[in-house]
């Protein structure tokens, strides 16, 4: 497999769009929204283009994620969503891959912190644990294996609060 990750540009949107939709249809903890909500992000102030990633295998578009501001307490840090891998490819480490390069990205661009609302089976793999643990917290019920943070850089100093969403999100 053939796998290159690069930032997405305009001439991605539709593909993306399409392949969201599709990774998303039937999925047992969606509302069949997560395309729109990535073209909300990015026409919001949330938006970081270098976070806006694309796996590619061959001409093919496999597998998206997206990484925007949020706020933690008063410090800037990083929300994951959506993570998005085409069904022809998914359980073939695509979005791992994908995780793993946006985390090295973010953490380059000088942020520490990352929330995800996910699978409590998939995302500890990559350093999330429950945000509680490190005193961060939604701003919204939700089961707290389900609401995970990861620090991005080992020089982070902790962050506690209440997770402030751009109003892209909704909340």
């Amino acid at each position: 497999m053939n796998l290159t990750i690069r930032q997405e540009v305009p001439q991605d949107y539709d593909a993306i769009y399409q392949m969201v939709k599709a990774a998303f249809a039937g999925a047992e903890h969606s509302d069949g929204s997560e395309q729109d909500l990535v073209m909300a992000l990015r026409e919001s102030e949330a938006y970081i283009p270098q976070l806006a990633l694309v796996a590619r295998i061959g001409e093919e578009i496999a597998g998206f994620i997206m990484f925007t501001r949020i706020d933690i307490g008063g410090h800037p840090a990083l929300a994951l969503a959506p993570l998005a891998v085409s069904p022809a490819f998914q359980r073939q480490g695509v979005g791992a891959a994908l995780v793993r390069a946006g985390h090295r990205a973010a953490g380059e661009l000088g942020f520490s912190h990352s929330v995800v609302l996910g699978s409590e089976k998939y995302y500890p793999r990559f350093g999330y644990v429950p945000a509680s643990r490190m005193g961060i917290y939604a701003p919204f019920d939700v089961p707290d294996d389900h609401f995970m943070a990861v620090r991005l850089r080992k020089d982070a100093a902790p962050v506690q609060g209440v997770v402030r969403y751009d109003a892209a999100f909704g909340i």
